[in-house]
């Protein structure tokens, strides 16, 4: 790695564009990967597109920009393509996107000083102002035990300040340690786990150093068996060969009965997220599942053919009131879509156009 690296003092005020293109690098690893800090002015944003998808109610926050696992499907490079941070460190060191950690600098204080004042009131004072803000959509909260313990504090802090509810999802069994951080505040917390298949072996091959599916549904049923609020993530799913069976045996694993709801999504296009999970698919020999999400992305009437057999079988397993199915709609599909709202489909996108920026095969 080349050691052209440019640290900033802590108590250097920089512009935005100045945070935006400058550093810390640590000369550490997370989760194997080298480390970086960017300086950041926020951590909580106003506005998200996880509102439409209701899994906040328009805020997030998030501590870092890039992960310490390596999903194949992650839509985040997309996003942060033109980041000048990233941009920097990546051209600097040599590095992948996918090869580096970085994280936002002292990300705690920034915190603190959107939701207080200088005159140590806090911004959003209402106790019944009760909104749901959403971590991570960049990063997994517990990728490692370093990031959920700031999880944890990061958390403390919009709890103390707010009357606000969090709802956290990952795919670690480390979130049992942010649950048990947090224990005093059950009610104000909703956990998720993000399970796409139960098969351990799979979702090695394209969910890199991420929990396994099992030591996740075990983290999930210990919040439900300890009194902790959750919700169920079926998602990212490959094409099926019985989608009624892949439902129902998802939807017993999770328990969906005792979740709050039950999110799911199929496997969709993020840049070049369908070639890298077809290459890692192959590298772990399931052939037969690569073939399957080549043909999705080399065929739109087969992508939306397995988007809504995924759909009605969850919709025959989950009750409406509880499933939220997301679905970004194209050209042609918008009337099919809307009739099934009622059981449970979210419509993503409001144009063919729409769709394909978002990554989707035209249709």
């Amino acid at each position: 790695m080349k050691k052209t690296i440019i640290v900033i003092d802590k108590n250097v005020k920089l512009t935005p564009a100045q945070a935006k293109a400058h550093y810390t690098w640590t000369e550490t690893l997370s989760n194997g990967k080298p480390f970086f800090c960017v300086p950041t002015r926020k951590v909580i944003s106003e506005g998200s597109q996880f509102q439409h998808k209701k899994l906040c109610d328009g805020r997030t926050f998030t501590l870092g920009w890039t992960c310490g696992f390596s999903c194949q499907f992650c839509y985040v490079k997309t996003i942060l393509c033109r980041h000048a941070g990233i941009a920097r460190i990546l051209k600097e060191s040599g590095l992948a996107f996918q090869d580096v950690v970085v994280e936002k600098e002292d990300p705690l204080p920034v915190l603190t000083r959107q939701l207080v004042g200088k005159n140590g009131q806090r911004k959003f004072p209402d106790p019944k102002d009760r909104q749901v803000v959403f971590s991570s959509p960049m990063i997994d909260v517990a990728a490692n035990r370093k990031t959920a313990l700031l999880t944890v504090e990061a958390c403390r802090i919009i709890l103390d300040q707010t009357a606000w509810t969090i709802r956290l999802l990952s795919k670690s069994a480390g979130l049992k340690l942010i649950a048990e951080g947090l224990s005093e505040y059950r009610e104000r917390v909703i956990y998720g786990l993000s399970t796409g298949t139960l098969a351990d072996n799979l979702a090695r091959a394209f969910e890199l150093g991420a929990s396994s599916p099992s030591a996740r549904v075990r983290t999930l049923r210990w919040l439900q068996d300890n009194g902790y609020r959750t919700f169920g993530m079926i998602c990212p799913s490959l094409p099926q060969e019985d989608y009624a069976s892949f439902s129902s045996e998802l939807a017993e694993a999770i328990r969906a009965d005792r979740c709050e709801h039950v999110w799911a999504e199929v496997l969709n296009v993020r840049g070049k997220s369908m070639e890298r999970t077809c290459t890692s698919l192959r590298a772990r020999g399931f052939e037969k599942e690569a073939v399957r999400v080549e043909q999705l992305q080399d065929d739109p009437a087969v992508w939306e053919t397995n988007a809504r057999q995924t759909f009605l079988a969850h919709a025959r397993t989950i009750p409406p009131e509880k499933l939220r199915f997301l679905q970004y709609v194209g050209a042609g599909q918008r009337e099919w879509w809307a009739a099934q709202k009622p059981n449970g489909a979210i419509l993503l996108g409001k144009t063919a156009a729409t769709v394909r920026r978002a990554g989707r095969p035209r249709v």
